[in-house]
């Protein structure tokens, strides 16, 4: 999944949320659950999410919504294999941006 975000150093839940296409409920949720999602809060309490939160948020979405994940498959998979996870995301995202690229070059043809 590719995300339009723009380059900042903190972005809002909001902003987070419609990135993703998804509640803010379902992103606070899954800060609960997940150990990797640690956004900082402002004096607020309102949640500012770094690009690292952000990477992790891509690769929670990616085992929980595309691969079918259960939220306890997806904890242990993240314990257990994170590196691995992480590369094998990290190659799928290259891919991906490649084929929009070549999808964007073949219908200016």
């Amino acid at each position: 999944m590719h995300i339009d975000l723009p380059e900042k150093r903190y972005y809002g839940i909001g902003e987070v949320a419609k990135a993703f296409g998804v509640n803010t409920s379902l992103i606070r949720f899954w800060e609960k659950e997940f150990d990797a999602l640690k956004p900082k809060k402002n004096a607020k309490g309102n949640r500012k999410f770094t690009p690292q939160d952000i990477k992790n948020l891509q690769l929670i979405y990616h085992l929980v919504k595309e691969r079918g994940f259960t939220l306890e498959g997806a904890k242990t998979h993240l314990k257990e294999e994170k590196q691995k996870t992480l590369s094998s995301f990290e190659i799928i995202q290259k891919l991906e941006r490649v084929k929009s690229e070549l999808i964007k070059i073949k219908d200016q043809l």
